[in-house]
């Protein structure tokens, strides 16, 4: 097959980073072709039945929809003519060991009057908190995030004195957050947020305090169907403007001569010509097992393991979305970074999109879905995951019950289970990287892993391991970042 020229591009890869910068391209008036080893769209944001319920495999609300509202917009079409939008709030419930609870929502007076009942004399802090966040918000998203320079001091010479100060790069997220609460539990709900780029509030710059602000300021979401409906969205979206997508399409390797790309081979053995090759697969994977190269020096954030279960009827106490910390917060934080075994007392949320939208439940049985975040498989060794599962699903079973939950092992009907080694073999996740990589001052920004190759010419990256970073809205920014840059490149 050909498939080569100065407007046509191969994209390797449709989760949503690979969709959105094929679209991006299309709508730039190039041809493109998208191959997807799997037989679905959406990467981690993919799709499992279990017991007769549908589960989404990866996220299960939905931040920042104006992201995905723009990427339609862009093609002059309207998101809400492809899926609905529910809102979920209350959003999120966070349980103690020892019984203390905290739940969050975007009604301002609710989540005054919650923040007065768990830390008397907290709703003070809570409003200069939002202002801060709204002005770090503001510069973020407005200033940095579309931001396509991978030269530090062009990247940041847009922000003033001022700005720079507010952004709170050299303070950790946690430090950050203890200049407006006292209560070290109010900072550990909402440090928590790191888990979702898979890194520690410990860690990731006082500029992540973003994270718990857009949820708080904006709201939750859930698309009607579940996530995957709207992955399905944006896949129909790329169709329908022109956009190949071709399943079961395993690329065996990437091919170059003389440091540039020249397409790439499948594992049937077929070849495709292209001079522009974008790659939705991890950053390090692409270039070790996918370009012959050696590995670059990414730290990636943490892996998981997840449960899909069954379940007979309601579970009193389970919201949507519901988190649950260990007795020793900071060390399981620590663990996941540092350990080299599945943490004994790990912090896990657990999600029930059933409860928002009833067409996620059927017959009286609900789907719970529990997330587990766990070391890298480089750090943890070998590792027999039969029995971690069974001492995990008793772990997060025993906390279920102690916040109300009426949930046995007798009680789910059906049950799937997803170690690390099962997220690497599935999305060629590197290590078992769950987020991609990680959020550390050394790699946001201009440090991030940047969206080309710098060995290999006409190679391009896109979703959780390049710049912007990881998160539904993030990987769909990635790929118009990408689709913009080769645009440029292509001048």
């Amino acid at each position: 097959m050909t498939f080569s020229g100065r407007k046509e591009a191969l994209v390797i890869g449709a989760g949503l980073g690979g969709l959105s910068a094929a679209i991006h391209l299309r709508l730039a008036g190039w041809r493109v072709r998208v191959v997807e080893a799997g037989a679905s769209a959406g990467g981690r944001a993919n799709r499992i039945s279990v017991g007769g319920l549908p589960f989404d495999t990866g996220p299960t609300l939905l931040n920042y929809p104006w992201v995905f509202e723009e990427l339609f917009r862009a093609a002059g079409r309207e998101m809400g003519d492809y899926v609905r939008l529910l809102k979920v709030d209350p959003s999120i419930t966070y349980h103690w060991p020892d019984g203390q609870h905290l739940t969050l929502s975007s009604d301002r007076e609710r989540l005054r009057a919650e923040f007065e009942r768990f830390a008397p004399g907290s709703s003070r802090g809570l409003e200069l908190f939002l202002e801060d966040c709204a002005a770090k918000f503001q510069i973020t998203f407005r200033k940095l995030v579309l931001r396509n320079d991978a030269n530090p001091l062009r990247y940041f010479s847009v922000l003033t004195a001022g700005e720079i100060r507010r952004t709170a790069l050299w303070r950790s997220m946690y430090r950050e957050l203890g200049r407006f609460f006292a209560s070290p539990r109010l900072c550990e709900a909402l440090g928590s947020y790191a888990m979702y780029l898979g890194g520690s509030p410990f860690e990731l710059p006082g500029l992540f305090t973003i994270l718990p602000y857009g949820e708080l300021a904006g709201g939750l979401w859930l698309p009607e169907g579940g996530i995957y409906a709207l992955v399905q969205a944006v896949e129909r979206l790329a169709r329908e403007l022109g956009v190949e997508i071709h399943y079961r399409s395993r690329v065996q390797r990437i091919l170059h001569r003389n440091g540039r790309v020249t397409g790439a081979r499948l594992e049937d053995g077929s070849e495709i010509a292209s001079s522009v090759v974008v790659s939705n697969v991890d950053v390090p994977s692409t270039l070790t097992e996918l370009a012959g190269l050696a590995a670059p020096k990414i730290r990636m954030s943490p892996s998981v393991m997840t449960f899909y279960w069954a379940v007979a009827g309601r579970q009193p106490g389970l919201g949507h979305h519901t988190i649950f910390f260990p007795r020793d917060y900071a060390a399981a934080f620590r663990d996941l970074n540092q350990g080299r075994t599945v943490p004994a007392d790990p912090a896990f949320y657990v999600a029930a999109p059933g409860v928002s939208d009833p067409t996620l439940a059927d017959d009286g049985r609900l789907g719970v879905f529990v997330l587990v975040p766990v070391p890298l498989l480089s750090r943890l060794g070998k590792v027999d995951w039969a029995a971690e599962t069974d001492r995990v699903r008793e772990t997060v079973l025993r906390r279920l019950s102690a916040a109300g939950a009426s949930l046995s092992v007798q009680g789910i009907l059906g049950e799937t289970v997803w170690t690390p080694e099962t997220w690497s073999r599935r999305f060629g996740l590197f290590q078992g990287s769950a987020f991609g990589a990680a959020h550390t001052l050394g790699q946001m920004g201009p440090f991030r892993p940047p969206n080309f190759s710098r060995r290999l010419r006409g190679l391009y990256f896109t979703g959780a391991s390049t710049t912007p970073g990881t998160g539904m809205p993030m990987v769909v920014l990635s790929g118009r970042l990408t689709a913009e840059r080769i645009q440029q490149d292509a001048r």
